[in-house]
Order: C-alpha cells, then structure tokens, then sequence
C-alpha cells in the first residue's frame, strides 16, 4: 500500500477549514496530519510534523501567508505549498510566487478546479486558477516594461512587515518577542525602523498603514 502524503491546513475560518479537510480526507493519497488558525501556527505545525504538502490561506492573523511561504520553503524546500485566497490581484498572485508558492487558486473555485490545482502542483507543475492567469500576465509584462522606482514600502525588510502585522492587530511588544522568538529590544528597534520608514508617528497611524496594504483586514 502507497503510503499517503502528508498535509497541514492553514485557514482561519473554521467552517472552511473543516470543508478542506473534509474534501482532502476523502482522497486515498492524502492525510491531513495538522490544522492551523494562524501564520505562526502554520509554521509551527510545519515543524512538528514535516508535511509533504500544504494549504495556505494569504490573509491570517499574527503571521500573513507570504511570511509563512518565505519561512517554510527556508526551513523544508521540499514542502509543496498551494495558496487558497480570495485575493486575485497579480500583485498577490506574484507575491505569492516570488516567496515560493507552488500554486495560486482562488476560494471561490469549484471542487473540481481545486482537485486540478492539488494534482498540478503534487505532480510538480505550477498552478494559476484560470480566472486570473491572463491579469497576471499582463501584470507580470507591465512590471517588466517599468522601471520602477523604489518606494518606501519597498524598504520594508520581511521582518518589519511581520512585527508591523502584529502592532497593528493590538499585540503588545512582549507578545510580538514571544510570537517571533526575537528581544523585546529587537521589536522596538524594528517597530522605530517602521516609523521612520514610513513617516509614521503613533499606533493609530501604525494600524491604519498596515490595513491599507492588506496586512490586516478593516472589519
């Protein structure tokens, strides 16, 4: 008998994250060994349980999805990762595959598009829902036509975006040391980094910054 892959689930919403796990349960090649809530979760579960495969949500609280893509390809290469997302933006889409995404396919796809996108990306191949392979194309074509000009965003390290993602959410620098394993020094610096980056001077404006690029959600 073949011995099933492995997978983890990272999805914050409880009843879709127990539909996927449903759907991949029911497949004779798949083994969900672990679900997470959150980003951080995600990584950690990546850890523990050493999946071949995982399902990723883009928008998740404490840690986004491109953070955990960069950091589990870093830590296991060989994990295949496709994103699941509402977002359909190319600037998502090649985010996304620029940290090291496997496959892009949108939520609002049928079951069947969803098993194309699991077998594509299991057998090796990348994956684009179809719905959106031409705007990120034309994405793509357009970003390589300019010669764009760094922006202060742009000067934003990965880490800066993770600490800034937490700030914004209300966590305390405490919490965020604990979350990322770094000093609450560490935190402080980044956060005074951030500010000065950006032309930020107090929380409010810290949170209202980090909603406008996506970071965390307005509700």
């Amino acid at each position: 008998m073949e011995e099933k892959l492995k997978v983890v689930i990272a999805e914050d919403n409880q009843l879709f994250r127990e539909g996927l796990k449903s759907m991949l349960s029911s497949r004779k090649d798949l083994e969900v060994v672990a679900e997470a809530r959150d980003g951080i979760e995600a990584y950690r579960a990546v850890q523990r349980n050493q999946p071949d495969f995982l399902l990723l949500d883009l928008s998740m609280p404490r840690m986004n999805g491109f953070g955990v893509i960069k950091d589990v390809k870093s830590l296991r290469p060989e994990t295949i990762i496709l994103v699941l997302t509402i977002h359909e933006s190319d600037e998502h889409v090649l985010e996304a595959f620029e940290a090291g995404a496997d496959g892009y396919c949108i939520k609002d796809a049928s079951r069947h598009e969803l098993e194309v996108a699991i077998d594509s990306v299991l057998s090796g191949k990348r994956y684009i829902s179809a719905g959106i392979a031409d705007n990120v194309l034309e994405g793509y074509l357009d970003r390589r036509k300019q010669l764009k000009t760094q922006s202060a965003w742009d000067t934003v390290t990965r880490r800066e975006r993770e600490v800034l993602k937490l700030l914004a959410e209300g966590y305390q620098n405490k919490e965020i040391s604990d979350f990322l394993s770094i000093s609450i020094k560490t935190v402080e610096k980044h956060r005074a980094n951030i500010m000065k980056k950006l032309d930020l001077h107090n929380a409010a404006a810290l949170a209202a910054y980090a909603t406008r690029k996506g970071l965390v959600s307005e509700d």
